[in-house]
């Protein structure tokens, strides 16, 4: 027998050790990876957002339960900085005053609408009479980013179903802008109808749905006056690529269904849950109508009751809307109508259609669902409060007071221990 040469054996016992510390440097990598998010990861608790609208100031309440608040963020601590720039502009501030006598009722809109990004950390917001999008740092109240928007005022949002990316409404150049959440970068826009209003990201964030109301502002409002509301259309775009998918015009499906009576600027609106319907409302009317996507067809329309002591008069309902507000329960079973011109809220079977209890509420301008899908939460914009009315029994649960007029409500999810700013 020949014993292996001493430099041999070295050689291979040297290759043997460099494999396995290659082994255990990648696994101590991966382990890394795995453990590292999940230790960084700051708990979330879920909350729910109130934009009161008129002061400027967003109510965070609890998402279930009592809805007891749990703090306060003012939206516009630049407040001095944006109205010099205002005031020095005569053009930016013909809209600021316009803003404030039309869909301001008085009062200018310093917030619509909000979303909490991924981490918890900040709040995306609309402000509407300062034409932007700012990011507050939860933690400071400091804002993060700001995006002007194009033209003079900002509007609705929607936030995909990954929380990357928010649609806001830019209602005076009738654009959608579509922004990272985190950063405020622009990752697309496009084009739609006269004053877009509502967004909603569809099938899983593959589309957005943008509905356009026309001029809203003007008191052409009889019904033979209708052409002078200009284009108002639902616009669907490829949420990647932005580019429009498909154009509907609720004029011809609202004709072939019998109701040339109706307006077709399409206010709020709630898809089934898996999408196959869109439930919406229209202005000056005091219902809602369900529309089959796949058939391109308007199927129901559900007429609601009139408050006797709410006028007839078209040019007194708020920004051309009679009702504003609708939602749906997680299963699909209940809608949630905000009666707003009306003062009521109530619970409609979505089978049949039949209304449940009126709830008597003060201009209820939106509705949404609580964090468990048993309430329906209403914003009071009459009285200042939010109301949670129980699905099942269509009953009032409770009322919170919030700040003035409060408008859009939305689920979000903060940091755990969040109470409010710390400066």
């Amino acid at each position: 027998m020949h014993a292996t040469s001493d430099p041999a054996r070295k050689a291979r016992n040297g290759s043997a050790l460099t494999r396995l510390t290659r082994v255990v440097a990648a696994a101590t990598a991966l382990a890394a990876c795995v453990t590292a998010p999940a230790a960084s990861a700051a708990p979330l608790r879920e909350v729910m957002f109130v934009g009161n609208n008129w002061d400027g100031t967003a109510d965070v309440i609890k998402s279930t339960g009592d809805f007891a608040k749990i703090g306060r963020l003012n939206v516009i601590p630049d407040k001095t900085q944006r109205l010099t720039e205002i005031y020095l502009n005569p053009i930016k501030l013909a809209f600021f005053l316009g803003i404030r006598q039309g869909p301001g009722e008085g009062h200018d809109q310093f917030v619509d609408d909000m979303y909490a990004t991924p981490d918890g950390t900040a709040m995306v917001v609309s402000r509407p009479s300062f034409a932007d999008v700012v990011s507050l740092d939860l933690a400071t109240g400091k804002i993060k980013w700001r995006f002007p928007v194009s033209g003079f005022r900002s509007d609705h949002m929607a936030v995909s179903p990954d929380g990357g990316k928010v649609a806001v409404s830019a209602s005076t150049s009738n654009t959608v802008h579509v922004l990272d959440i985190n950063t405020g970068k622009q990752l697309g826009s496009f084009k739609t109808g006269d004053k877009p209003h509502e967004n909603v990201f569809t099938n899983g964030g593959k589309y957005i749905w943008n509905m356009s109301i026309g001029e809203v502002n003007n008191n052409f409002d009889a019904p033979w006056q209708d052409f002078l509301k200009g284009d108002r259309h639902i616009t669907v775009v490829d949420a990647s690529t932005y580019q429009v998918v498909r154009t509907i015009d609720m004029r011809s499906r609202l004709d072939a269904f019998g109701r040339n009576d109706l307006s077709n600027s399409v206010r709020p609106a709630v898809f089934s849950p898996d999408f196959s319907k869109l439930y919406f409302q229209v202005s000056f009317f005091n219902g809602f109508l369900e529309y089959d996507v796949a058939t391109d067809k308007i199927t129901k329309v559900k007429t609601l009751p009139k408050n006797s002591g709410t006028s007839d008069d078209r040019t007194t309902f708020v920004n051309d809307s009679r009702h504003h507000g609708l939602s749906m329960n997680p299963d699909g079973s209940k809608l949630c109508v905000a009666g707003t011109m009306d003062d009521y809220a109530t619970i409609v079977d979505r089978a049949s259609l039949q209304e449940g209890p009126l709830v008597t509420a003060s201009k209820p301008y939106w509705a949404t669902v609580s964090g468990d899908g048993r309430a329906c939460v209403i914003s009071e914009s009459g009285t200042d409060q939010v109301t949670a009315i129980d699905f099942a029994t269509g009953q009032k649960l409770v009322s919170v007071p919030v700040g003035d007029h409060p408008q859009r409500v939305r689920i979000a999810h903060i940091t755990a221990d969040w109470t409010g700013p710390t400066s």
